[in-house]
């Protein structure tokens, strides 16, 4: 019964809807509470198994005979007449359709963006809401980097922490759409940072992603970048410049 009052705001808390002061004592009490930890882990999963069951939108072939039928002469006065509005209608159904398909590929690409985004966001909060967020708990990065051979295809460097303010907590294994990758998780005044390492050709990422991200409806800042043929990720709910202050560290240490 205790629990009542912060059930009763699960949803709100999952969706980032609440204000970001009463945001930190919610983080606080579901990672000490089990019950709520584990209902919120509950919630996650099952929202995230709602968006992989969706299906996105495809228009049907339909759409190129209305096109056509629109557009297309109704009479030929001549043969030269007749060949120049055809070849008009063919250009015209061209341009349509090329315009047509870059706006459906557009679309898609922003659509998988926002969905990328917010697995990540979802893997962040499930991690945190878990009553054992790490597998391999240590502060040492030369502890916790081999922990990852033969777990994940893939090797990554960490940085040396070292007169700076953040600290390692570990690390675990994750899935992004099937892809495994790595899950670290670093601390920065009492703050949560989660920075996820995918391979980068395992992921089916759109032609263009920008590097920074703010969603309007979680109050996390995010930051991913490409390099060395490995995808980054850094998302918590700490200041932007912390996010990027990690993320600089990551960079200079694989490059």
């Amino acid at each position: 019964m205790v629990c009542e009052s912060w059930k009763a705001k699960l949803d709100t808390y999952l969706d980032g809807e609440v204000p970001e002061k009463e945001m930190r004592t919610f983080d606080a009490h579901v990672r000490t509470c089990p019950s709520c930890s584990a209902d919120a882990l509950a919630r996650v999963q099952m929202k995230r198994a709602i968006q992989v069951a969706g299906k996105r939108f495809t228009p049907s072939a339909e759409f190129r005979k209305r096109m056509q039928r629109s557009i297309a002469p109704k009479r030929q006065r001549s043969f030269r007449v007749g060949w120049v509005l055809a070849a008009a209608a063919v250009i015209l159904v061209v341009g349509s359709l090329t315009s047509a398909y870059l706006g459906i590929r557009s679309a898609r690409d922003l659509a998988y963006r926002d969905h990328l985004f917010s697995e990540i966001a979802d893997l962040h909060v499930a991690t945190l809401a878990s009553s054992s967020p790490v597998d391999v708990i240590s502060t040492d990065r030369h502890t916790v980097k081999p922990w990852f051979q033969g777990k994940i295809p893939f090797a990554f460097n960490l940085p040396d922490l070292q007169n700076s303010e953040f600290s390692l907590l570990g690390g675990r294994m994750t899935y992004l759409d099937q892809t495994p990758g790595a899950h670290l998780i670093y601390d920065v005044r009492k703050h949560h940072i989660s920075v996820f390492v995918f391979q980068e050709r395992s992921l089916k990422l759109p032609a263009s992603l920008e590097n920074n991200f703010l969603s309007p409806k979680k109050p996390f800042n995010m930051e991913t970048w490409s390099q060395g043929g490995l995808r980054y990720f850094v998302i918590g709910d700490a200041s932007a410049t912390d996010i990027n202050n990690l993320a600089k560290l990551f960079k200079t240490t694989s490059s």
